[in-house]
């Protein structure tokens, strides 16, 4: 169980932060970039969903019941980054292991993203972050996902340094989840913004 009774602690003024394993680690070090990316990540889908919050539509409704998963899987990735390697958390007595992210929270975005994707209209140009406004948050969150990835596999290559698989699947999934959804309530891709090539040069 998290409990949190305080919500500061003076123990960061310093500029570090502690690890799950109770390591101190700077607030630039790389695994803390990687969970705090995870963390905007999910701040912009918070926003994605205010944004449609109130709809009756029943796309919208379908995309924020994945969205509303989507935002506690998050939590779990962070988890999964803060407690780097296999160590165990609590007493010798009450050992119990690391939270991670597992395939199928992965093959739950694949199914998610396959349903959207057969109503789908076929792309004819790479899309524009617009659109309508939860479209648009959508495409947001979609972008901060992608730097949480390039911030995961980072670390992942840092000598010493773990990322699970299914940590890094999951993030990439989702960042093209959020695609799809951005798609799909732009009219199901019919309102899509898209690029013209050299469109603006010479003007």
């Amino acid at each position: 169980m998290v409990r949190l009774n305080k919500i500061y602690t003076r123990t960061g003024d310093s500029g570090s932060t502690g690890l799950g394993d109770g390591q101190r680690r700077g607030k630039d070090d790389p695994r803390v970039a990687a969970y705090g990316a995870v963390d905007e990540a999910n701040s912009a889908i918070g926003l994605a969903r205010a944004a449609a919050a109130g709809s009756s539509d029943p796309d919208l409704v379908a995309i924020d019941r994945v969205l509303a998963r989507v935002q506690n899987d998050l939590f779990d990735l962070g988890a999964d980054l803060c407690m780097p390697g296999e160590r165990q958390i609590g007493s010798a007595k009450a050992k119990r292991p690391p939270l991670r992210v597992s395939m199928s929270q992965v093959a739950a975005l694949e199914k998610a993203i396959d349903e959207l994707n057969d109503d789908l209209s076929p792309l004819r140009s790479f899309v524009l972050p617009g659109g309508g406004q939860a479209a648009a948050a959508l495409h947001l969150a979609r972008a901060i996902c992608r730097r949480a990835e390039r911030d995961m596999v980072a670390l992942s290559r840092i000598e010493g340094e773990e990322v699970g698989a299914p940590a890094l699947a999951y993030v990439n999934r989702l960042s093209d989840y959020l695609f799809v959804a951005a798609r799909y309530v732009n009219r199901r891709g019919e309102g899509d913004v898209l690029w013209a090539p050299g469109a603006n040069q010479g003007n």
